[in-house]
């Protein structure tokens, strides 16, 4: 596998479109950092707010540039608006092993098919372009809804990490989820490709 996170990489359907994040985007994004902060209840990183958003972007950037991360602005074509972000990080070239990751979406994105969307699209290009063996997710334990979401896209649970990380309101358990190589060619992608027809 090799990740080079320099290139521009453009994921693209019927339903979405996935470009790299720009600095500039917080012109997008910013609506719901002021008006839906409640979506980083669970974030190791919250975006509410103007300087939060800042950083989480900033961040996001330099962790692009060290080759770790991959950040997208997520474009709801149907709604033909700008929806939220996600990513790949912690990109691990030599294990062929990637995450993906720090996903979230404004109120009126949740619940409409598109995360499934962007999913589809950054699995294929995960395991077909990149040749990763292995996608990993996380999120906080008691992150339902999320956890949910990623069992319906054909994540397997592996297991809890008891206290693993800081989090904005103490210490977290996080749950980890994945999806390998074998198992996206022998059922998940056309399993996931059957939700979103």
């Amino acid at each position: 596998m090799n990740f080079d996170t320099s290139q521009s990489v453009i994921l693209e359907n019927e339903r979405v479109l996935l470009r790299p994040l720009h600095s500039e985007d917080i012109e997008h994004l910013a609506i719901f950092s002021e008006q839906e902060p409640e979506l980083w209840e669970y974030s190791l990183l919250p975006a509410n707010g103007q300087e939060n958003l800042k950083q989480y972007i900033a961040i996001a950037l330099e962790k692009k540039k060290i080759g770790d991360s991959y950040p997208f602005l997520v474009f709801d074509k149907k709604a033909n608006a700008y929806a939220g972000s996600t990513r790949f990080y912690d990109i691990q070239n030599t294990h062929k092993s990637v995450q993906l990751g720090y996903t979230w979406y404004g109120k009126e994105f949740q619940r409409t098919g598109l995360n499934r969307h962007c999913k589809y699209l950054m699995l294929e290009f995960a395991f077909e372009t990149l040749k990763a063996e292995r996608v990993e997710f996380r999120g906080d334990a008691n992150n339902a809804r999320s956890i949910a979401a990623m069992k319906g896209i054909g994540c397997t649970v592996e297991g809890i990490l008891r206290n693993n990380c800081s989090s904005p309101t103490g210490r977290r358990d996080s749950i980890v989820l994945s999806i390998l190589k074998t198992e996206w060619v022998s059922h998940v992608k056309e399993n996931l490709k059957l939700k979103i027809m």
